[in-house]
Order: C-alpha cells, then sequence, then structure tokens
C-alpha cells in the first residue's frame, strides 16, 4: 500500500458504491442518509434504481459512478467480480483515489485486487464488514479495516455511515489483516448456522418438538442470540435472504482454502460447504443460509 499520491486527507464527502445487492442497496442508501453525495452502479441496474429515491445518483457503467468521487466502496459478490468492476472504473480513477474493499474475496482475491490497486496508484483499504441484511440497513455493521492511517481520515465519514464501529486492525495498514479477521469470523457464523439447522433438522426427524429444544437450553452457557434469531426464522418460514445459501458456500470455499494455504485442516468448514451446495441444488441458493436445514433431507 502507498500514499505517496495521497493529497492532504479529507474526510470524503463522494462515494461511488458499486454493487447494491443485499448489502450494497442498504449501505448506500444510509451512507446518502449520513449526507454524503453517492454514486451508485449495479451489474442490473434495475436492482440499483430504488436507491435513486434516497438522493442517490444511479450510474450505468463503474466509470459514470467513480468519476469525481473522493472515494470507492465495493461489495459484489466475490473476488473476480470486484476486480471486473474496477478494470471497468479504470478511465476513470484518478491516482490517490481511496478505495474501500469490502467484498468477501478471500485471500488469493485480495491479492489480485490489491495489485490492480497499485498499479492504478490508489490507496487500497482492505475493509470488509460483519453483519448481514438487517444491520446493513440499520447502519450497524462492524467494519474490519486494515489501511494506511491517511485513508482513515478520508473513509472516516463513510464507516461512520454505514457501521455502528470501526475495528482497525494490523500494523502500519498490513496488507490483508482486516480480511483474515473476517474469515475466522465468518468460520464461526457459519459453524453456528449449521449447528442450529442439523439439530432442528434431527429434532423433526425424531419427532421432537423444536421449542422443548430451545426450552431446554434456554439462558444456560449454550443458548444464544444467533441461535434463537436463526431458529425463529427457520420456524416461521420466513427465508428472505439476510445471508444467501450460494453466498455463504462461496465463503464457506474460501475459509477452506484460507486454511489449506496456513496448513490448517477447515473440516467442519468444507463439510459445511457441501450442506450449503447440497441446500442449493434443492432450490435453496437465493434463500437464507439456514436453509442449510434442508440438505439433512435431500
Amino acid at each position: 500500500m502507498t500514499t505517496e499520491n495521497l493529497p492532504t486527507p479529507r474526510p470524503a464527502r463522494s462515494v461511488a458504491v458499486l454493487g447494491t445487492g443485499i448489502m450494497g442497496f442498504p449501505m448506500a442508501r444510509n451512507l446518502a442518509g449520513a449526507g454524503l453525495e453517492v454514486r451508485a452502479w449495479n451489474r442490473t441496474r434495475s436492482k440499483a434504481e430504488g436507491l435513486a429515491a434516497h438522493g442517490v445518483r444511479v450510474a450505468d457503467t463503474p466509470a459514470e459512478a467513480v468519476d469525481g468521487a473522493d472515494a470507492v466502496l465495493t461489495m459484489l459478490y466475490d473476488g473476480p467480480a470486484a476486480l471486473d468492476a474496477m478494470r471497468q472504473a479504470a478511465p476513470a480513477l484518478r491516482p490517490g483515489m481511496v478505495w474501500s474493499q469490502s467484498t468477501t474475496a478471500g485471500l488469493g482475491g485480495l491479492d489480485a485486487l490489491a495489485a490492480f490497486a497499485r498499479e492504478s496508484g490508489l490507496v487500497f483499504v482492505d475493509a470488509p464488514v460483519l453483519g448481514t441484511k438487517q444491520p446493513a440497513e440499520s447502519g450497524q455493521l462492524l467494519v474490519l479495516a486494515a489501511g494506511p492511517e491517511p485513508a482513515r481520515t478520508v473513509l472516516a465519514p463513510v464507516f461512520e455511515g454505514i457501521g455502528s464501529r470501526t475495528l482497525w486492525v494490523g500494523d502500519n495498514g498490513e496488507e490483508g489483516a482486516a480480511s483474515r479477521l473476517k474469515l475466522v469470523a465468518n468460520s464461526w457464523v457459519l459453524t453456528v448456522t449449521h449447528g442450529t439447522a442439523e439439530a432442528l433438522a434431527l429434532a423433526k426427524g425424531l419427532g421432537v418438538d423444536p421449542r422443548a429444544f430451545l426450552d431446554a437450553v434456554a439462558g444456560g452457557s449454550l443458548d444464544m442470540g444467533y441461535l434463537r434469531a436463526k431458529s425463529d426464522q427457520l420456524l416461521g418460514g420466513r427465508l428472505e435472504a439476510s445471508f444467501a445459501t450460494r453466498t455463504a458456500e462461496k465463503d464457506a470455499r474460501l475459509i477452506v482454502e484460507a486454511g489449506e494455504g496456513a496448513g490448517v485442516r477447515m473440516d467442519v468448514v468444507a463439510a459445511g460447504a457441501e450442506r450449503f451446495r447440497r441446500a442449493a441444488e434443492l432450490g435453496h441458493g437465493e434463500e437464507d443460509m439456514v436453509a442449510s436445514y434442508f440438505a439433512s433431507f435431500g
């Protein structure tokens, strides 16, 4: 990471958001609500058009979105999608522009994005977020960030607009530090999701009232808010994605890949990736990842 092209930093007043899916749409809306000038682009334009009612300028191309912006935020499906969008934006990128890369890209994907930033003279900030649809909508995401000190000033209003807290990690903007932490955190999230799904599936198979299971652990060390939230979602048949099954499978495979690179076997996460794959094959790929439940019966 280099800051040699970064002028005297000042808080961003305008930001380009590339990717307005489950997470990017509410993030762009909240940034506009925080008083920033927001330009948004999405590969499928119709998914971004609702932002116009919130004062966001919807762009036809990534280059149009980033042209003149103080900062760029990418929130796309994966690393290759983020890289493709930034390559399309290249004609309008300028040296010293700060790029907050919030896509869960994995370590290999992140390397390619950081290389593009260096080639383009951009100031690269690795900034994945913890949280799903509801925290994104309420502006309560946790931003995990690693990047050079001057970029923190530029991105302060951006991160304040999308999150309740920003956790800067790594030393001297250590590249990839935030993404490594995100993978560790996601390994836990996915494990708890599968645990909830399998426990409820076993209850069904054994003829046990799932509410009896939840009552049995209530208030004890095995109880947790996430168990309650995912159980209520599944038992209530409310499977609108806050974190889609297909995306969860992608993230699981990135975690396994990162573990292999570090000499760590992630057997539970690898098995979980297969559960997500089976659930997707059964038609639940766009539903919430707690649809892992259905993999127990197919």
